[in-house]
């Protein structure tokens, strides 16, 4: 679609996303009118709250997923060269925030934190030292450490060799510039920046009850309305993004587009065990990352997480999965039954034949009881007691179902954009790596939805203001990523 200066724009959803979509379209079209419209009574709630999982900064270093094992024997390092290369595109958006006074100091938000990969047993050794002699070749990459030593893992994460005998085969790879990212205080700091604009509304305990679009099909009639007061809004808009995390599943079934025919969405809850003891907390700093269970989703993946969260440092591990009918963890049981449709009803249920094995995952983790929990907490932490942790509710990841040719549906666990052919609304599904590559997301999603104006010399000189790097990878340009580094640690205060 073209981009008109005056154009009105509405956000669905008071997350992270929204919230820099939000700052991008501002930025872009500065005469813009946008509505920020969220159905809880404050923005960042859901699963932008680093309580609800996203409190993380996912740039690949030691999360084990992105770098499956193949059949030969090889890694796959693919995705993890995406996810790095997009997580330094969303530290130099930071730093522009920070630069520009958009957001208070960069400790609000961001701290650095290594990142560590933790395996045992033979077979997961050599997982990870090939792993990690693939990574090291790349610039994103090169200065990660690798360790077979227990003395040099002892000194990295004392807790983790508590209690393990010196004889025990374990490795370890080290990444001095992990950070951890508080996503919910950065929300909630972008909103208050964009509330201060002129031309932008943001609604506090508004629910889109519907979304149509209009007879010439240039812009959207958005109904909306107060959950305690009942008062009613329709509001007529140009471009619609539907960032609503969970909800944004049935939000897009709402507006009929046949781009969204034959998605569904599959709920996965989360919990964490949050440690009590701060004698506990203080001896641990690192995100230490394992090899998920078989059949575990990859949200799954468990972590002894050091996190700073309301300024305070705090130990978690988990996450555990679990499953509910909601789409959002503030959402209703009735959230998935609604979302199944003719369009979509045999995806699932094909999805479902397809994945009994997590099914049986999922079962297993919500009958567990705190000792059984606290035992997948001994694997990293021996010397563990039950009474020095608890149990705390996550948030809800809704993953993507959609139509598959071959095998009927298949159950995805990215993230995907779904937009109109026009580009006049546009979607966000799926969950992680999610906030952490929040801005290469929202910088397709300008791509899909403006594609005319990301292509005009006046747009790509305003994003390069914001992301010099915008348009070239850092994963092979070994200066370019020392410089940009250099760059964003200084103004981040990294």
């Amino acid at each position: 679609m073209k981009p008109q200066e005056h154009q009105h724009i509405v956000l669905i959803g008071a997350g992270i996303m929204s919230a820099t979509l939000g700052v991008l379209l501002k930025e872009l079209l500065p005469n813009c009118t946008i509505d920020i419209f969220e159905r809880l009574d404050r923005v960042g709630a859901e699963s932008s709250d680093a309580w609800n999982n996203a409190g993380t900064g996912h740039a690949a270093y030691c999360e084990l997923n992105y770098t499956p094992q193949l059949p030969d024997g090889s890694v796959n390092i693919d995705k993890a060269i995406k996810i790095g290369n997009s997580f330094e595109e969303s530290k130099q958006f930071w730093a522009y925030l920070v630069e520009r006074l958009y957001v208070p100091e960069a400790a609000d938000f961001i701290h650095r934190i290594p990142h560590i990969s933790f395996v045992w047993g033979e077979e997961n050794k050599a997982f990870l030292r090939k792993r990690f002699e693939q990574l090291q070749t790349i610039p994103l990459f090169a200065d990660m450490l690798y360790t077979e030593n227990p003395a040099t893992v002892r000194s990295w994460v004392p807790l983790i060799m508590d209690g393990r005998t010196d004889d025990e085969p374990i490795a370890a790879t080290r990444m001095d510039i992990g950070t951890d990212v508080n996503f919910g205080s950065l929300t909630r700091s972008m909103i208050t920046y964009l509330d201060s604009l002129e031309g932008v509304n943001v609604y506090l305990g508004y629910e889109v009850r519907d979304l149509q679009q209009s007879s010439d099909t240039k812009s959207w009639n958005v109904r909306v309305k107060h959950l305690d007061t009942g008062e009613k809004k329709h509001i007529v808009a140009e471009f619609v993004f539907i960032g609503a995390g969970g909800g944004a599943m049935p939000l897009l079934e709402k507006s009929d587009i046949p781009e969204a025919k034959g998605y569904g969405g599959f709920p996965i809850s989360g919990q964490w065990l949050r440690c009590t003891n701060e004698s506990i907390i203080a001896q641990h700093h690192a995100k230490v990352y394992g090899k998920a269970a078989v059949n575990a989703p990859p949200m799954s993946v468990p972590h002894l997480d050091t996190r700073v969260i309301n300024g305070k440092k705090e130990l978690l591990f988990g996450p555990y999965a679990g499953f509910t009918t909601k789409f959002l963890k503030n959402g209703s049981y009735f959230d998935l039954p609604l979302s199944i449709e003719l369009s979509n009803i045999y995806p699932m249920l094909a999805a479902g034949v397809h994945n009994i094995p997590l099914t049986k995952y999922l079962i297993e983790q919500v009958v567990q009881s705190h000792e059984d929990r606290v035992d997948s907490l001994k694997a990293y932490l021996p010397t563990a007691k039950a009474e020095e942790w608890e149990l705390l509710v996550a948030g809800q990841r809704v993953q993507i179902i959609k139509k598959n040719e071959t095998e009927g549906g298949v159950l995805e666990f990215g993230t995907e954009i779904v937009a109109t052919a026009d580009g006049t609304l546009a979607a966000l599904l799926g969950a992680s790596p999610g906030a952490s590559t929040g801005v290469s997301i929202m910088l397709n999603l300008l791509q899909k939805c403006f594609p005319i104006a990301m292509e005009s010399e006046e747009w790509l000189q305003k994003i390069k203001a914001i992301i010099p790097t915008f348009g070239q990878s850092l994963a092979y340009n070994s200066e370019l990523c020392t410089q940009t580094r250099a760059r964003t640690h200084r103004i981040l205060e990294l």
